[in-house]
């Protein structure tokens, strides 16, 4: 249910809370009052395009604050998105700048994908010209899905499925035989690029020491010269090199350590010296020996890492990415080679998947006719009870097997007939703008049985009628209300008088400016506004009298409902 609805800065409205109530809650007001703005910024929080022009004259920002009480069903909502429901409460609010939008539900801030959501199961809105929906084939269907309930949308999600593996596997058929026509040329040439990466016999990491490699056959003369003459000059075998000086050093103070021990310890250091010398020039000759190679040796290494760099330019970066590349037209290779038999697997795929599809539509249109049987049986109840002299209603469902969408293949026709000895008609071909008002109030008032949503707004739902229509339309809204909170947007007295709270929407200047205000009527208030709504100039005491009197007259049917 919706407690409270805060609007600042939107379009008329300056600063404007309203506090709702269980039951009908009625909103009336003289023509530009503001009335549809105020229930619009219902829309605008909930995820409805905002134009930055909607902004209130002379502000930065507009702001909708609206606070729900939660049903099961909502709270579960809330607890898949992992916010908290403070209270069994939700708040959704919208901040709209020229710039951006910002959307938050209990303080975090949301995208409008997750408010509209929420809002599905809280609230059912019908604008101003939403019963022209009726006149679309494709909204009647929807209609009937969303009476048909959870086994309609099961339904609707195996066909959706079965549609899309039909479509994909088709799709795989037309290229395959689209592939038919060049079949020789890419086998062709597709075997001639798995050859020439099968024959390279590729090895992952071997370009990576193949360069090393040649990086150091390369500088191989250079390297040689480097170290045959550090080798000479720690152990060449002259008598200046580093290995003979330090042979006699340690000589020296082998016979000093003799004379005194502080010697021993530097004769010490120099035996690890030589030590380390002739660990230095056996390494180095290990080195210098793994430096000679054959110009074979290397002829073959410059050609492998070419083979290699040249499958690199044309198949992938890497090793990995051409071996990848190789599996991938394999593997296309394989189907092209054996296309004909491929094309006819596809062909008993697609047929396989037509005829999935075929029966899951079957499935979801028997459920549809079954929905539709027992929507128009209820419907017509609803009709009888707002004024339709002998209504006659029923949903027309045709199949057509060749049309695979995933709504499946029915076309749904609402077919009435509104006077006695009419025959049924397409409901666009019969129904005027008042009669279309009264059918989708009954509409909803099915769809808000079975959908269980909190509260329903009404719009404007007295577009077209008057007179003994309206006080049935009155009753049909009072009923309703029993059951859920309905809000109504009203200019007839017989509808407002039906009001369980009712609120007065008011335009005036203040300070220069026009300031739409709302305020909740007491019973005098109530009066005196029932009284304008009746259309007298002035608000004389028989005006006030009848306007009492149907008043009364709407409290004692509510008793009654």
């Amino acid at each position: 249910m919706l407690e409270y609805m805060h609007v600042r800065n939107l379009a008329l409205i300056k600063d404007c809370e309203i506090s709702f109530t269980k039951g009908l809650n009625i909103l009336t007001g003289e023509t530009g009052a503001g009335k549809s703005v105020l229930l619009g910024s219902v829309n605008l929080a909930l995820g409805a395009k905002a134009d930055k022009e909607i902004i209130r004259t002379g502000e930065e920002e507009a702001y909708v604050e609206l606070v729900f009480s939660l049903n099961e069903s909502a709270r579960k909502t809330l607890e898949s998105m992992e916010i908290t429901a403070d209270e069994g409460t939700a708040v959704v609010s919208r901040k709209i700048t020229p710039t951006k939008n910002v959307f938050k539900i209990n303080g975090e801030i949301v995208p409008a994908k997750q408010v509209k959501e929420l809002a599905g199961g809280l609230l059912d809105i019908h604008g101003q010209h939403e019963h022209q929906s009726l006149l679309n084939n494709l909204k009647q269907r929807d209609m009937i899905d969303a009476f048909g309930g959870d086994k309609i949308k099961d339904a609707l999600r195996e066909v959706a499925l079965a549609s899309e593996r039909f479509y994909a596997v088709k799709e795989e058929l037309e290229n395959a035989s689209s592939k038919s026509e060049g079949r020789e040329r890419e086998i062709s040439l597709l075997k001639y690029e798995c050859d020439e990466i099968e024959a390279a016999e590729l090895v992952i990491g071997e370009d990576e020491e193949l360069e090393e490699a040649y990086k150091k056959m390369q500088s191989a003369e250079k390297l040689l010269g480097y170290v045959n003459e550090s080798m000479a000059l720690v152990s060449g075998g002259a008598e200046g090199d580093a290995g003979s000086l330090v042979s006699r050093a340690l000589g020296l103070m082998r016979k000093a350590s003799g004379l005194d021990e502080g010697a021993g310890k530097m004769a010490d250091v120099l035996s690890n010296v030589e030590d380390m010398l002739g660990d230095f020039s056996l390494e180095a000759s290990r080195y210098a020996e793994s430096l000679e190679f054959s110009e074979e040796d290397f002829v073959k290494t410059e050609e492998r890492l070419n083979t290699i760099n040249s499958l690199k330019l044309k198949f992938g970066s890497t090793i990995q990415k051409i071996l990848d590349y190789y599996e991938e037209k394999s593997a296309e290779l394989e189907k092209l080679e054996n296309l004909t038999e491929y094309i006819e697997k596809l062909k008993k795929d697609t047929d396989a998947a037509l005829g999935d599809y075929v029966a899951k539509a079957h499935t979801l249109s028997e459920l549809r006719k079954r929905a539709a049987e027992d929507f128009s049986k209820l419907l017509t109840g609803e009709l009888l009870s707002l004024s339709f002299l002998d209504a006659r209603f029923n949903v027309l469902i045709e199949s057509g097997e060749n049309v695979v969408n995933k709504s499946g293949f029915d076309k749904v026709e609402f077919m009435i007939s509104t006077n006695p000895g009419e025959p049924m008609k397409p409901i666009k071909n019969v129904a005027s703008g008042g009669e279309l008002s009264r059918i989708m109030l009954a509409i909803k008032t099915i769809l808000a049985k079975r959908d269980e949503v909190d509260a329903l707004i009404f719009d404007e739902i007295d577009a077209g009628i008057s007179g003994r229509t309206a006080w049935e339309v009155s009753g049909r809204l009072s009923k309703l209300a029993r059951e859920h909170q309905v809000i109504a947007i009203t200019h007839l007295a017989q509808i407002a008088a039906s009001a369980d709270s009712h609120f007065e929407i008011v335009k005036s200047v203040e300070d220069g400016s026009t300031v739409t205000n709302i305020e909740r009527l007491d019973g005098d208030g109530e009066i005196r506004e029932l009284a304008r709504m009746l259309g007298s100039d002035s608000l004389d005491e028989a005006t006030l009298s009848n306007a009492r009197e149907l008043k009364a007259k709407a409290d004692e049917r509510k008793e009654t409902l």
